[in-house]
């Protein structure tokens, strides 16, 4: 028999079926490798100039030395911006806490709140008062609609027995409302904005009007979950000025920036990064470090914004440019798989090849111990010849045999015993011609 199969081919059976193996391998991997992040996101934010505003420019322009370009889209408020985000024509959005849930909005996620911000209501310097329920029946602006301010002031109005058909209320907010305020036009002005509003400044420094300090803030705070009780200082926004002038009790949500399932990881980890520099120096109501924080959220926490407060700042995104760690992060992911498939092919990939080529010499060995064994059983001339006619055909054949030079000293060998084993019945033609004679 003629085995025509090179050594080539054997090394293309062998190491061609690994190379198939690690190319599934290869491409099994890459169904998890996420796309990489895009480079172009939506933030709805609130009105041009509110503190949502400012901060999400502040996040836009941190953003872009990593060459994200996030675009601040103006709305009326945190309920516009909640609709916005559940039909995925942005991708990020502040919200109010206390506005939504899962329930109401399944699929969206919270990154975090970034600050508290208080309620302020803002009445006329002559009206005394320290709870809302003195409101009744006078005129408020709480905001337009869609607004978080109008959303919560609602909430708290009614839990005081004030509604839209006991008490006018006036879509209002910003400073049309101030200048309301302060021409007498209305009674009180709500607003639900940091305290380094442009807004509240203004109010906080102005003898005509002066905020409602919260005497039951305690009780807001027990009664909704999503509120907290904080206290301005007295003389805390100005030393010299002592404004404000006594001891101010506020109740809080907290900001919170909100995403859908679909927003993608590495951006998550880039725009707490962005949050951290802004929101995480020392306030008037937080200290340093205390936000972006996980608490005070209305929606189930973002896994990768978890692991973020968890662990702070991916790795290499420490040492890294942006790209580059997000490069090297989805390379991972297909390069781990591969390694585990590597690791095991290159110790069985060598021994089979060895074990294919030395199978095509060592087969042989077979035919050779039965022909070895039927010499010594041979008692005529014509079974010795015909012997010899089989080691000649074996012979033949085990020529045509080509294995790599690092195997050549088994075809030797098998050509050795071939050797013998004709000497063998050369020894008993002799024998038998003597005989004969």
């Amino acid at each position: 028999m003629t085995l025509k199969t090179s050594a080539h081919k054997e090394s293309w059976m062998v190491y061609g079926a690994g190379a198939l193996i690690v190319i599934f391998g290869f491409v099994l991997a890459y169904q998890f490798v996420k796309p990489a992040p895009p480079d172009h996101i939506r933030i709805a934010t609130g009105s041009a100039g509110n503190a949502y505003y400012q901060f999400a420019t502040a996040y836009a322009e941190q953003l872009a030395q990593d060459r994200i370009s996030l675009e601040v889209i103006e709305t009326s408020g945190s309920l516009a911006n909640l609709g916005l985000l559940n039909s995925n024509k942005v991708e990020i959005a502040f919200v109010q806490g206390g506005l939504g849930d899962s329930d109401a909005f399944p699929g969206l996620l919270s990154l975090g709140s970034m600050y508290f911000e208080p309620l302020w209501v803002f009445v006329r310097s002559e009206q005394q008062t320290d709870r809302l329920t003195s409101l009744k029946g006078l005129r408020l602006a709480i905001g337009p609609q869609g607004s978080g301010t109008r959303a919560f002031a609602l909430q708290l109005l009614k839990a005081n027995g004030i509604e839209a058909t006991n008490t006018p209320l006036f879509e209002l907010s910003g400073q049309p409302a101030a200048k309301a305020l302060l021409a007498g036009e209305i009674d009180a002005l709500f607003a639900v904005t940091s305290p380094k509003s442009a807004l509240i400044r203004q109010l906080l420094e102005n003898d005509q009007v002066r905020p409602v300090s919260f005497s039951r803030a305690q009780a807001y705070a027990r009664r909704f979950d999503f509120l907290s009780a904080l206290e301005l200082p007295e003389g805390s926004i100005d030393l010299e000025r002592n404004i404000p002038r006594r001891a101010i009790k506020l109740v809080a949500p907290a900001a919170t920036l909100v995403t859908n399932e679909e927003f993608h990881p590495a951006l998550t980890s880039l725009l707490l990064q962005a949050a951290a520099k802004t929101h995480g120096g020392r306030t008037l109501f937080a200290n340093r470090g205390e936000f972006p924080s996980p608490q005070y959220v209305d929606f189930p926490l973002n896994d990768d914004a978890e692991r973020f407060y968890k662990r702070g700042t991916p790795f290499l995104q420490r040492y890294l440019p942006f790209w580059a760690a997000n490069l090297i992060d989805r390379l991972i992911v297909m390069i781990l798989p591969l390694v585990t498939l590597m690791i095991p092919l290159m110790k069985i990939l060598p021994p089979t090849y060895r074990w294919r080529v030395r199978s095509r010499i060592y087969r042989w060995y077979d035919q050779l111990r039965d022909l070895d064994f039927r010499v010594s059983q041979a008692a005529t001339r014509e079974q010795s010849h015909q012997l010899v006619s089989e080691l000649d055909e074996i012979e033949q054949d085990v020529m045509h045999v080509t294995v790599p030079k690092s195997y050549a000293d088994a075809q030797y060998n098998l050509r050795l015993h071939i050797r013998l084993i004709r000497e063998r019945l050369d020894r008993q033609l002799y024998k038998h011609d003597a005989n004969t004679v």
